[in-house]
């Protein structure tokens, strides 16, 4: 029993770093998407920083919209 306990582990441990790495890409791409949004709005710095975290956050609260 101890290999079907091990491949599930595995799988397990997979499943988790695969979320894990979606969650990230999907993070990255709002910045991302932020920082261009703030550039066609004129803004510049910290404004545009701030506007591409508030464009993660969102993104968080309610994803896809």
């Amino acid at each position: 029993m101890s290999q079907f306990d091990d491949r599930k582990r595995g799988q397990e441990a997979k499943f988790q770093l695969d979320q894990e790495l979606e969650f990230k890409a999907q993070a990255r791409r709002a910045k991302f998407v932020g920082q261009w949004a703030a550039g066609l709005m004129g803004l510049s710095g910290e404004e545009a920083e701030a506007y591409a975290k508030s464009v993660v956050v969102a993104d968080l609260e309610e994803a896809g919209t």
